[in-house]
């Protein structure tokens, strides 16, 4: 329980829970080489007040009012890069941990993580040593094998075709509308057919809109 670097290590809070606020603090104050010197509820405030406080790591939340926490990971490592930022969260999506991890943040943990767990990353962020719950570990590498989103490899003729398909415009409404000939549309349909892996043009349509293709 005590470890003791010569001075506690200067540790805040930003959480838009006090319950969950509260339940940390109180953690905290078990261990002699850990001392809080600050809590915010919303992103905007923990960048005022890590200024007035600076503190040595930050138990970040990523989802707050304001501002989010990669945003605010951000901002501070920035201004504060001698301040370890670690992500503590209930979200394990490999997306959120990436740009939390991309904002600077030197950990990423669940909420469900032990007392003990905890304190050990606190003292490693402050060592410049970086921590990952194995959920968030897991998530990162299956993101990492995801296939590629549907549509990267259109081209910009083939994204302003499928534009006019979802608004319902046959071949030959789309030729008349980019000045082609039909049988140059009809290639660019068979294209953009085969390069989101489907079968019929409704079925494209689908697909660009549930994936927000064009967006």
């Amino acid at each position: 329980m005590k470890t003791s670097p010569s001075q506690p290590i200067r540790v805040m809070l930003v959480d838009d829970h006090a319950m969950v606020r509260r339940g940390l603090a109180t953690m905290l104050k078990v261990f002699d080489d850990l001392q809080l010197v600050g809590e915010a509820e919303n992103g905007e405030a923990a960048v005022q007040l890590c200024a007035k406080v600076l503190p040595e790591v930050i138990l970040m939340d990523m989802s707050l009012p304001v501002m989010d926490g990669a945003a605010v990971t951000k901002a501070i490592r920035q201004r504060f890069p001698q301040t370890q930022i670690i992500a503590l969260t209930s979200f394990k999506e490999g997306k959120l941990i990436k740009n939390a991890l991309e904002a600077g943040a030197i950990g990423y943990l669940l909420k469900d993580v032990s007392a003990d767990d905890l304190v050990w990353a606190i003292r490693a962020a402050h060592a410049g040593r970086a921590t990952l719950s194995p959920e968030a570990a897991q998530a990162l590498v299956e993101s990492a094998h995801q296939p590629p989103a549907p549509g990267l490899d259109l081209t910009e003729r083939e994204r302003e075709v499928l534009t006019l398909m979802i608004e319902g415009l046959n071949n030959m409404q789309i030729a008349g509308r980019l000045t082609v000939s039909p049988s140059t549309i009809k290639s660019h349909v068979s294209n953009i057919l085969s390069k989101l892996g489907v079968a019929s043009r409704t079925e494209a349509v689908t697909l660009a809109l549930r994936n927000h293709i064009l967006s």
